[in-house]
């Protein structure tokens, strides 16, 4: 997979100048400061970008936005900004085909391997943060039982519902035990935690709503993986006001013990590492990646990529953890 089939450059950027021009719309009011968001000890400054500033726990290394504006100036961004709508009508719909070849049935057929692997079974899957239903489909294929989303966007959520999921339309907080199937439960969420204004308000609202045993299968970017560290501050991973949580492997568990969750598995697998620092080579000071990048054969670059991701080393990362 290379990154310009799911990011297409020019439209990436275009996206990435939106959302510059967004933050001063939306985010001019006053901001909090926060102890780290996975083991609430104190973190240094690390870097300022588009206005807000990035501090690096010295403890467990997770990099995360403090000061924080408040909720509200996320809800609203997310809710009435251009870059979002940008993001969800173009850059969305012109790589979804791609998106779910090269994404999607991936990840549904890593989760189905590794949910054989630590023979977890029969569970009803629940989505949160479903979107067009594209997941669920892909996860589908391999359970008999039916897939639940919880999307609370009116529009995505009827495109689930034309998908034949079961859609339960509410923000995760007001989700209630009721709503959900009584059968063994395994929660999925993808590429949200990043984003949270509060990733333990999130945490803690699912964990009341799981059941002992229940699973909790997550993704999201991790602050130790290759292209983030080596990058830092010019990764455009690290695109506030979007991505403002950066965990890590070792954080997660820190992180998931503090809401009586135990984690089973902490995976990272990455594919495109390697080529964005490729992409971004010109922002690239350490002198052994460059020599590497430049010069390395297609074959290299394809076999340090598959180290990376075994090693736990890239900057995607996936978590299987349980109640």
């Amino acid at each position: 997979m290379k990154e310009k089939e799911i990011r297409p450059k020019k439209i990436f950027n275009r996206f990435l100048n939106l959302a510059e021009r967004d933050v001063k719309k939306f985010f001019n009011g006053k901001r909090k400061k926060i102890k780290c968001v996975a083991c609430n000890k104190n973190g240094k400054f690390s870097f300022k970008k588009n206005g807000f500033v990035y501090c690096l726990c010295s403890y467990c290394k997770t990099l995360y936005v403090s000061p924080r504006p408040n909720e509200i100036a996320f809800s609203n961004y997310y809710t009435k900004s251009s870059s979002i709508k940008f993001l969800a009508n173009t850059l969305y719909k012109k790589t979804q085909k791609l998106r779910r070849r090269k994404i999607w049935k991936p990840k549904a057929k890593i989760i189905a391997e590794k949910l054989k692997k630590y023979k977890i079974k029969n569970f009803r899957y629940i989505d949160v943060g479903g979107g067009y239903g594209t997941f669920a489909e892909e996860i589908s294929k391999y359970t008999k039982k039916k897939i639940t989303v919880i999307e609370p966007s009116p529009f995505m959520a009827e495109e689930c519902r034309k998908k034949k999921l079961n859609v339960i339309q509410k923000f995760l907080e007001n989700v209630k035990k009721e709503d959900l199937p009584k059968n063994k439960r395994c929660f999925t969420s993808f590429e949200l935690l990043e984003h949270l204004h509060n990733p333990s308000k999130f945490i803690r609202n699912l964990s009341k709503l799981m059941n002992k045993k229940d699973i909790f299968i997550f993704t999201t970017l991790s602050s130790t993986g290759l292209d983030i560290s080596t990058l830092w501050e010019k990764s455009r991973s690290v695109n506030p006001p979007h991505h403002i949580n950066f965990f890590n492997p070792q954080s997660i568990k820190f992180f998931l013990k503090r809401f009586g969750l135990k984690t089973i598995n902490v995976s990272t697998p990455g594919k495109i590492d390697i080529d964005i620092m490729e992409n971004d080579i010109n922002f690239i000071s350490n002198r052994f990646w460059k020599f590497f990048l430049n010069n390395a054969t297609k074959y290299e670059k394809l076999k340090i990529q598959e180290l990376i991701s075994k090693s736990n080393l890239s900057s995607h990362m996936m978590v299987i953890c349980k109640k």
